[in-house]
C-alpha cells in the first residue's frame, strides 16, 4: 500500500512493527554511518520511508526542526505527516530516530574519510543503492554523494546524517527499511558466529602464565637508522636495525613490516623484545602507505590506490632481502622470518608463495553484495583482486617462517580450497577486531594455508586490530596520538598487556623453529599480572572452530 497519508490501517500496522524496528534501525544506521563513511543520503525536500508496504512521506525541513528540538512546541507539527508518525512511536523509538539523524557520518580525521578516497567507497555505495532509491526509482548517484560529503567537510569538522540529508541536491529519496532490516539480520548472524567462537574459547580453563613486565622506551633504545637506495622509488627506503650484541646461533633474522598507516615507532616494543632474545631485527617503513601518507589522505591531499600500494610494498620487501643477502644492509643472518601487521602480513603471505584460489571475482561479488561491515578487510581484498596484483609474488628463497598480526586474506585463500604452504606460520588476532575478525581471517587462514606442525593461531581476548600499534605512554585512548584518533572501542582493552602477550608468543614460536617439528596441543592462558586471556590453537582445534 503506497499512500501520501497515513491511513488507520497503516497506523495500526506501524504501531505493531515500527517500535522495535526503529530502535534497531537507529543503531544500525549509526554503525553504517560511523563505519562506512559514505552513507547514501536521502533528500533536500522529502524522504519516503517504506516499511511493510507502507510509505511515509516526511518533509526534511520538519524533520530537521524536530531533531534539533524534539521537546519543542508540539503544535508546530500538529498538522504534519511527521506529527502522525511521531505519535505512533514509543519514546525509545523516537530516541532511536534522533540518534540516527544526529549520528556523525564522518569527520575530517577519521577512517571513514580515508575510505571516501579509496576503492571501497564505490562498492559500499553500490550495495546500499539497493536499499535507497531516488525519486524516479533509480539508484543513488555515488559521485554526487561523495562530492556532497567532501563539500560539507570543507565547511565543518563533523558531518551528521541530517547535514547530508539537507545538503544533497535531489528532490526526494526512498529508504527501504525492510531491505535494511534484512541486511541488519545478516550482519547479526555474522556477529553471532564470532560470538560463538569467543564463547567456545571462554569455556576453556586458562592456565596462569607469568609474563615479563612491560618495558618503558629508554632514551637510547638500541636502534640504528639506515637508508637503502632502491630502483623503484625516487627516495631511499628508511629502515631501523636492531642488532643484538650476541646474535643467535641459528642465523635467523627478522623483518617487520607495519600495516597501512603504520609507523616503525609502533613496533619498537616487538623489535626490542626480539633483539633482547638474540634476533637481529629490521623495521621497514613503506612510503606512500605509512603514517605520513595516511595523514595526507585524511587531509584530502592524496588518494589511495590499494593495488599500487601493494606492488610498492612487495618491491620494498624484495629490495631489502636482496640488499641483506648481498651485504649492502648490515644485518647478520642467513634466513629471514617475515613479520607483518595487517597489510604488512598480507605482503608477507604473498611473498611466501601463497597462490590465489580461482574464483576470486565470484567470492567478491557475494561479499560486497552483503555489505561487509563486520569484516572491512574484504573491501581491500576485492580492490586488490580487481587490480590484478595478487598473482606471482613469491620470492626465492622463501622465508623461514611468517608471523601475521591481524592478518587477512579469507577471500583470497578460502579455507576449504587453499593450497597449504610448507613453512611454519603464526597468526595473531583479537576478539574485538571488526576489520580483520579472528574467525574469518586468522583462524580461517591457519586452516587453509598451513599444515606445518609448528604453525599456530593465537586469539587474544579484548584485543583489536589496533592493539599492536599503541605505543608506550599511551595506555588509554585519551593519551593516544595515532593518526586516526582511535577510541577504546577500536583500540581494545589494555593494549600494552596485549603486546606483552604477542611478544611472548612470537618469541616462543621463533624458538620452536630451532627445536625441530613437534605438534603441540592447544593451550588457554592467562597473564598472572594483567589477567589478560589468550588462546594458542593448533590446526586441528582451528578446524573445529571453523565448523561451529
Amino acid at each position: 500500500m503506497e499512500t501520501g497519508s497515513t491511513t488507520a490501517e497503516g497506523q495500526a500496522l506501524l504501531r505493531g512493527r515500527l517500535t522495535g524496528r526503529c530502535i534497531a534501525m537507529g543503531l544500525m544506521g549509526s554503525l553504517l554511518l560511523s563505519t562506512g563513511g559514505s552513507w547514501p543520503v536521502r533528500s533536500t525536500e522529502h524522504v519516503e520511508v517504506k516499511i511493510d508496504g507502507v510509505v511515509l512521506p516526511v518533509s526534511v525541513e520538519e524533520l530537521g526542526a524536530f531533531v534539533r528540538s524534539p521537546e519543542g512546541d508540539p503544535s508546530q507539527f500538529s498538522r504534519s505527516e511527521l506529527s502522525t508518525w511521531m505519535r505512533l512511536l514509543a519514546p525509545e523509538s523516537k530516541e532511536g530516530l534522533i540518534r540516527l539523524l544526529k549520528a556523525p557520518v564522518l569527520s575530517r580525521r577519521s577512517l571513514g574519510r580515508q575510505m571516501l578516497s579509496s576503492w571501497g567507497a564505490g562498492p559500499l555505495l553500490d550495495a546500499l543503492g539497493e536499499l535507497i532509491r531516488v525519486e524516479d526509482g533509480g539508484r543513488i548517484n555515488s559521485a554526487l554523494v561523495l562530492s556532497t560529503l567532501e563539500l560539507l567537510l570543507e565547511q565543518q569538522e563533523t558531518v551528521s546524517t541530517l547535514d547530508v540529508l539537507e545538503a544533497l541536491p535531489t528532490q526526494q529519496l526512498r529508504l527501504d527499511l525492510d531491505a535494511l532490516v534484512g541486511a541488519a539480520n545478516r550482519w547479526k548472524l555474522e556477529l553471532k558466529r564470532h560470538h560463538r567462537l569467543m564463547n567456545s574459547l571462554g569455556l576453556e580453563e586458562a592456565r596462569l602464565q607469568p609474563l615479563p613486565p612491560g618495558e618503558r622506551s629508554p632514551l637510547s633504545d638500541g636502534s640504528r637508522p639506515s637508508t637503502l637506495s632502491v630502483g623503484h622509488r625516487q627516495r631511499p627506503l628508511q629502515l631501523e636495525r636492531w642488532i643484538p650484541q650476541s646474535p643467535r646461533d641459528d642465523r635467523t633474522w627478522v623483518l617487520i613490516m607495519p600495516g597501512l598507516g603504520g609507523d616503525p615507532n609502533h613496533f619498537h616494543w616487538l623489535a626490542r623484545s626480539l633483539m633482547k632474545a638474540g634476533w637481529p631485527v629490521a623495521l621497514l617503513e613503506h612510503p606512500g602507505s605509512d603514517a605520513t601518507a595516511v595523514q595526507a589522505l585524511l587531509e584530502g591531499r592524496q588518494s589511495f590506490d590499494g593495488a599500487e600500494v601493494l606492488q610498492q610494498r612487495l618491491a620494498d620487501l624484495e629490495a631489502v632481502l636482496d640488499a641483506q643477502r648481498q651485504g649492502d644492509l648490515n644485518i647478520p643472518g642467513d634466513e629471514v622470518v617475515l613479520i607483518g601487521h595487517s597489510l604488512g602480513a598480507l605482503t608477507a603471505l604473498l611473498a611466501s608463495g601463497a597462490a590465489v584460489v580461482p574464483g576470486m571475482d565470484q567470492r567478491c561479488e557475494g561479499a560486497l553484495a552483503g555489505l561487509p561491515l563486520t569484516n572491512l578487510s574484504e573491501l581491500l581484498q576485492c580492490e586488490l583482486a580487481a587490480g590484478r596484483v595478487l598473482e606471482g609474488n613469491a620470492m626465492l628463497p622463501l622465508p623461514r617462517a611468517v608471523v601475521g598480526l591481524n592478518s587477512f586474506g579469507g577471500l583470497i585463500w578460502p579455507h576449504r580450497s587453499s593450497q597449504a604452504l610448507s613453512l611454519p606460520m603464526l597468526l595473531v588476532g583479537g576478539t574485538l577486531d571488526l576489520i580483520t575478525p579472528a574467525l574469518d581471517e586468522q583462524v580461517a587462514l591457519m586452516v587453509g594455508l598451513s599444515q606445518h606442525p609448528a604453525s599456530r593461531v593465537v586469539v587474544v581476548e579484548g584485543a583489536s586490530h589496533f592493539s599492536p600499534i599503541r605505543v608506550d605512554g599511551q595506555e588509554s585512548a585519551s593519551q593516544a596520538d595515532d593518526v586516526f584518533r582511535l577510541g577504546e572501542e577500536l583500540v581494545g582493552v589494555n593494549p600494552l598487556s596485549v603486546q606483552r602477550v604477542i611478544a611472548f608468543e612470537v618469541i616462543g614460536f621463533l624458538n620452536s623453529l630451532s627445536a625441530g617439528p613437534s605438534r603441540q596441543d592447544s593451550l588457554h592462558l592467562k597473564d598472572s599480572t594483567s589477567m589478560t586471556r589468550w588462546h594458542r590453537l593448533e590446526r586441528r582445534r582451528a578446524l573445529d572452530l571453523m565448523g561451529q
